[in-house]
This record gives C-alpha cells, sequence and structure tokens, in this order.
C-alpha cells in the first residue's frame, strides 16, 4: 500500500498545508561532511558517513526519484546495508515496503520495539486525533530490535537509541557519534524555536511533550550538544532553540505564527530541489533570527 498511500498523502497534504509554513524541508544537499540529505517533498532522509560506512536515518516515501537524488550525493543505494528507522509512518519507511523500487533490499532496518508492533499489526497506526488509521506498512527487510537507552556499534559509529512516544507509541531518536541528534517526528521548528511535532498526527499530545522534556534533560545530562536534525524543519546547533517551545505542539490549523518568511507555501513543490545545489551549497542550519529577536538580541 505504500506507493497508494505515499501519493494520497501527497494530494492531501500539499491541499491541507499549502500557506501555513507546517514544512520546511532542506533541499537535497550536505549538511557538513558527515551528514547529506535527499528531500522528497517534504520530508528529508538522512546519511551519515565515517570512515567508509554510511549508516541512512528513515526511509522516506515510496519516491521515485530516490536513486537519482542520492546521485547528486555520490551515494550508491546498494551501498547501504544499515538504516535506522525512527517511526513507520509512510513518509518515514516507503522506501523498503514492499511495493517498492527495491533500492534497499538487502539493508537490515533498526527500530525499537514498540514501534514494531505496528509493523506486526499488534498496533494501527492512528491520525486525525485518532480517527484515521493510516495503511499497515510491509516489509521483507531484515529487522533489529532496539531498547530504550541501548547503545549499539556499526562498525566505528556509536549510536544511542533513546524512545520518545508520543508522535507514535514507539518513536525513537538516534544520537550519533554524541554529535548529532535525528529526531525524526518528535520536533517541529517554528521560526521562534522548536516545539512538539503536528497536533493532529500525535498518537498522544500529552505524552510527546512529557517525551520531549525528558529528550532535553538526557541530552544536558549528557553534556551534549549535538546538531539536532528534524525530518520536516531542517536542523540547527542551539540547544536552547531547539527546545524554546517544550511544552506547546504545533498546531497544523492554522497559518504558524510568527510567520518564517523562508517557508514554502507549498512544501512539497520541489523547484528548488537541483542536482547543481546539492553538490554546491551547504545546507544552512535553522534562521534563528526572530528566535533571537524574541530573546533580547541574544
Amino acid at each position: 500500500m505504500s506507493k497508494k498511500a505515499s501519493q494520497f498523502q501527497k494530494r492531501v497534504m500539499s491541499l491541507g498545508y499549502r500557506g501555513k509554513g507546517i514544512f520546511k524541508p532542506l533541499n537535497t544537499g550536505h549538511i557538513d561532511e558527515r551528514v547529506s540529505c535527499v528531500r522528497e517533498w517534504i520530508a528529508n532522509i538522512f546519511f551519515y558517513t565515517k570512515n567508509g560506512t554510511t549508516i541512512m536515518i528513515d526511509a522516506g516515501y515510496n519516491y521515485d526519484r530516490l536513486a537519482e537524488k542520492m546521485s547528486w550525493l555520490d551515494l550508491d543505494p546498494a551501498s547501504i546495508r544499515h538504516i535506522l528507522i525512527t517511526h513507520q509512518d509512510t513518509d518515514h519507511v516507503g522506501a523498503v515496503e514492499r511495493d517498492s523500487a527495491g533500492l534497499f533490499r538487502n539493508a537490515t532496518l533498526y527500530l525499537s520495539e514498540t514501534e514494531n508492533k505496528y509493523l506486526t499489526g499488534e498496533v494501527r497506526r492512528k491520525v486525525i486525533f485518532g480517527l484515521y488509521k493510516l495503511p499497515m506498512v510491509n516489509t521483507d527487510n531484515k529487522k533489529v530490535l532496539l531498547q530504550d537507552g541501548q547503545t549499539l556499534k556499526i562498525d566505528d559509529i556509536k549510536i544511542t537509541c533513546i524512545q520518545v512516544p508520543g508522535h507514535t507509541w514507539g518513536h525513537m531518536v538516534y544520537l550519533i557519534d554524541d554529535a548529532y541528534l535525528f529526531t525524526g517526528d518528535t520536533l517541529w521548528f517554528g521560526a521562534d524555536g522548536g516545539y512538539s511535532f503536528i497536533h493532529s498526527l500525535a498518537e498522544s499530545n500529552d505524552l510527546a511533550i512529557r517525551s520531549l522534556a525528558s529528550l532535553e534533560k538526557q541530552l544536558r545530562d549528557r553534556g551534549v550538544r549535538p546538531k539536532i536534525i528534524t525530518g520536516h524543519t531542517g536542523w540547527t546547533d542551539n540547544l536552547e532553540f531547539a527546545f524554546a517551545h517544550r511544552d506547546k505542539v504545533c498546531n497544523s490549523f492554522h497559518k504558524q505564527t510568527p510567520v518564517d518568511p523562508k517557508a514554502p507555501y507549498d512544501g512539497y513543490v520541489e523547484t528548488e530541489d537541483t542536482e547543481q545545489k546539492a553538490r554546491t551549497i551547504p545546507l544552512a542550519k535553522q534562521d534563528e533570527s526572530i528566535f533571537n529577536a524574541l530573546q533580547g538580541g541574544k
């Protein structure tokens, strides 16, 4: 069902979110020498490369241009052997669905044990305040199930797994080499800082807010200030910006306030995503000018 679900989501969400400043995906390109990303409409998937090993974070939509855009980054889909899955929504697992192009059929998926219950059918994913059940995800890839707080190594890449339930029951974020935090749909960056992700898509907004507070505490307790990289709204290295509104959620029913002037009118239009830009222009972090102004110019 993933290809059909991807196309359905593209049509419906493009109409529903136009002009609201909700989605601000990065274009395809490089954040730095370790992290690159591909844009798939409103979503980003990421690649972390170290000493010849590349791992992938999330598998995006069932998207026809994925291999093409990976080539802009000089990445071969066949070289990907490890994919970290934050959660199983359509726009994060599409490339490993049974009806996908099979670019990553030999890759192992890593996801939380709780999140795997969606894949087995023990739990059904619900959105729109629990009123709508998403299609089940079907994949034949090998899976490794993870526990909250677990640390694993893939070659010499250190991965710390932190479960942050709320958006989904088993959503997991990944702290890689204590320097990069891939947050999936845990954080949404507005022009004035980070919020809990879109309210209408959460299994439990109350739980999501508690998870966000716990995540911030864990980062501060560890004494790390990683680059914080989201699935739909870019990245920052400013911990204060990222957790500025940890007790609030993004309301998808109205235009965002304050308005982010760089947010595209329709995030599903990809005319700005080009190979020339991917190869030549580094991906800037989230603009914090409005946040700094509200903080009194700090």
